[in-house]
């Protein structure tokens, strides 16, 4: 047995023996707390003006309490079955300190458990390799030593199961450990990132590498490096922009500073008080299930659509309460517009009317039909007559509505959401919260921040206190939407206000091996952002290409491959995706003759985030990950040299972990490289 993991061993069965020694420590009850909080939050919304200050100021006293206890008490939290992720040994001066990173802190007897989200030393594991010396000024004092070993376990059952440290990683099977490839990032090159097959033959699915839904990958909090540890425990004012490619850990960025800023100030961060929005609803979905195993509870995650459509119904009940999900193309473009938030501001300002709900109307009628702005913008005559046309169309039936006439069909696009809730913010301040008081956050973070408009970003923006503290995560190499949502941070940032400086970059690709990354970056071409190229932390097989002469020929031959892939790789999530969402089901109806075990076909976002095999077409995938990728029809006719389609082959592709295939029937497409240049 290798010493790391023999040593491993014995520092687990001795805080297994101090936790049995010691009993833990006695819970204090904060039910008592958390209902007067709530009580004083349900006076705030119907008290007189001249009562909420009192109120308020008996909410932050209590606020404070709860504080103190959360942060003042010792916890009863450690889970005896997975105690802790992470191993640090620290010497300072000649002594050596074994100390243990969990999600509660643990202390006493021998126990040095302590919570990676609040003790002083995870900043340590999180910033140095091992072998390094550290200084850490921690306020009242400073903190020097040197990091004698790092490492990273999975703990299940009171059992270890992984140990990966510098030395190596190692996992347990059927009770022998077997030593797995050290992961170090390289940057990429060429060498056999494809093979370009005229034929399909005897190629492979499968790595035996899909470990994600079994029992040896370690708790993800383990899995952060010094970059993202840096962005997440950031100051908690102001904005953070995360920029990275596929796989690069925006999201888990983003989800782990929520944890750390509700950590840190639990008052101020509370659940209610924050709020992640996402792209889609399987983002929402994943979202939801990944921040309780974080310690954070309640936090509302939320689609805009889902959001915004919520609130225009709240505050503007006399409009239609359906939205036009099929706006006309060149309204889109106009009603999503970088620049129009700031045109919006500058119409409001100038118009110097009594403010109530329908000057916010009529703010937005004004806006949306405004053909001045539009040739300000850049619209041709043709165009401007064409977006034009639809305000008027589009107000007159609005008009029958609020008169009451038969007949009328009145409609709001999807786009007039963001739009009307500016108009409201601009004219009237805060939005309105269910009890009618602000709606206020003290931290949002949107995720896919590239797919979002201008104008729904700044609404948002628009919904926080004073700090301003909101987490935008997102690539534009990913932008996958013809209208709205933006290709340049610059022009983002610009049209929100936000400096260049609160941009960061994660540049590491940890989802992909180095030919699948590759690849993918490949077919960007000069969409390509040059100074994202990434660094990549594993080799694999190369890409394949292959064509066939018809689909029941793919059909069969995908079949062949995906049944013993399922039998010798029982957690494998793999993703069959095509261009459209008819030519899923064709594949479907096709792999369910075939009577593979575990065949599902998503529609409307419905994933269950099990293993098996998940046939969908590409507009569904985008923020998600699997361990095989298959892009059917990556064809000429389905995906020609198109820039929009040009990022969204680069999405399919960059969703796979471990092995990637493209498959076609025809010509394949022009956007896959017939040579990747390092």
């Amino acid at each position: 047995m290798n010493p790391v993991v023999q040593e491993e061993i014995g520092c687990l069965e001795e805080v297994v023996a101090a936790m049995q020694r010691v009993p833990p420590p006695e819970s204090l009850d904060e039910t008592g707390l958390l209902a007067e909080l709530e009580r004083l939050r349900e006076d705030a919304r119907t008290a007189k003006n001249e009562d909420k200050a009192a109120i308020e100021q008996h909410y932050e006293h209590m606020g404070r309490l709860l504080e103190q206890l959360r942060k003042g008490r010792p916890t009863d939290s450690v889970d005896p079955e997975s105690p802790y992720f992470a191993h640090i040994r620290i010497r300072q001066g000649s002594r050596d300190t074994d100390i243990f990173l969990g999600k509660a802190t643990r202390l006493g007897d021998g126990l040095r458990i302590v919570d990676w989200r609040h003790a002083p030393i995870a900043k340590v594991y999180y910033q140095y390799e091992e072998g390094e010396e550290y200084e850490e000024d921690l306020g009242h004092k400073t903190l020097t030593g040197q990091v004698i070993a790092r490492r990273t376990v999975s703990i299940r059952e009171r059992e270890l199961e992984r140990v990966s440290a510098p030395q190596g990683t190692w996992v347990r099977e059927d009770g022998a450990w077997t030593e797995l490839a050290t992961l170090k990032p390289v940057r990429m090159d060429a060498t056999g990132v494809f093979l370009w097959h005229r034929a399909a033959g005897d190629q492979k699915l499968g790595t035996g590498l899909a470990r994600r839904a079994d029992k040896h990958l370690p708790d993800i909090a383990a899995l952060i490096d010094k970059e993202q540890f840096e962005l997440i425990s950031r100051p908690d004012a102001g904005p953070v922009i995360l920029r990275g490619g596929a796989g690069s850990g925006k999201t888990t960025v983003a989800l782990h500073r929520i944890a750390w800023l509700a950590h840190q100030n639990p008052t101020r961060f509370a659940p209610h008080r924050m709020q992640v929005v996402v792209w889609g609803k399987a983002l929402r979905d994943y979202v939801s299930k990944v921040l309780p195993n974080l310690g954070v509870n309640n936090v509302a995650v939320t689609t805009w659509s889902e959001w915004s459509r919520r609130l225009v119904g709240r505050l503007f009940p006399m409009l239609p309460g359906h939205a036009n999900a099929n706006t006309p193309a060149m309204v889109a473009r106009f009603k999503l517009h970088p620049a129009l938030p700031l045109k919006l501001e500058k119409l409001i300002r100038g118009r110097k009317v009594q403010a109530n709900p329908s000057a916010v109307l009529e703010d937005w009628r004004l806006v949306t039909s405004d053909r001045s702005l539009m040739e300000e913008l850049g619209f041709t005559p043709a165009e401007t007559e064409q977006i034009a046309e639809h305000a008027r169309a589009q107000q007159t039936q609005l008009d029958r509505r609020l008169e009451r006439e038969k007949g009328a069909e009145p409609w709001l696009d999807e786009e007039d959401d963001a739009i009307l809730l500016r108009c409201w913010q601009l004219r009237l301040g805060a939005l309105k919260a269910k009890g009618g008081g602000e709606l206020r956050y003290s931290h949002i973070a949107v995720d896919e921040a590239q797919d979002f408009a201008a104008m729904e970003l700044a609404v948002l923006m628009g919904t926080l206190d004073k700090h301003r503290c909101i987490t935008l995560a997102g690539d534009t190499q990913q932008h996958i939407l013809e209208v709205g949502g933006t290709g340049d941070w610059s022009t983002l940032l610009d049209s929100l206000g936000i400096p260049a400086t609160s941009l960061s970059s994660l540049r590491i690709s940890y989802r992909s091996t180095r030919p699948i990354t590759a690849y993918a970056r490949a077919i960007l071409g000069k969409a390509a952002e040059d100074d994202q190229a990434p660094l990549t932390t594993r080799d694999g097989p190369p890409v394949e290409i292959l064509p066939f002469p018809d689909h029941g020929a793919c059909v069969d031959f995908l079949g062949r491959a995906l049944r013993p892939l399922l039998g010798r790789e029982p957690n494998a999530s793999i993703a069959i995706i095509t261009p459209t969402l008819e030519l899923a089901r064709t594949y479907f109806r096709g792999l369910e003759r075939m009577e593979l075990a575990r065949l599902r076909l998503i529609e409307d976002q419905t994933y269950s985030f099990t293993p098996g095999i998940d046939v969908v077409d590409v507009s569904q995938v985008k923020g998600l990950e699997f361990d095989y990728v298959i892009v059917v029809e990556a064809s000429s006719e389905y995906y020609p040299d198109r820039p929009h389609l040009r990022r969204l082959l680069h999405v399919a592709a960059s969703r796979a972990i471990h092995q990637l295939w493209f498959t076609m029937v025809g010509d394949p497409s022009p956007l896959l490289p017939r040579e990747v240049k390092p």
